[in-house]
């Protein structure tokens, strides 16, 4: 993984609380596991940021390398990779 996509998926996840990697967008889910947990973080009225991975495919492929987790959905709380 390059530097760049390493530092990016790093300060994402340093500077947001809830910090979710995703297939689309909160407001427009791209599959239905990425559709599944925005929509309970929603109904929990967790504040979240929800990062596209289709909009780049290095970082796609980066958040894979960098939490060693093959999928996608990957949800991450106060810098730690609960799963995906």
């Amino acid at each position: 993984m390059n530097e760049v996509i390493n530092n990016l998926i790093k300060n994402e996840i340093e500077q947001n609380d809830v910090c979710l990697f995703m297939k689309g967008t909160p407001d427009a889910p791209q599959c239905g596991f990425s559709m599944a947990i925005s929509n309970m973080l929603k109904i929990l009225k967790v504040n979240f940021k929800g990062i596209n991975v289709l909009e780049n495919e290095e970082l796609r492929q980066g958040i894979k390398t960098f939490s060693d987790w093959p999928t996608i959905p990957q949800l991450y709380l106060k810098g730690e990779f609960l799963g995906g």
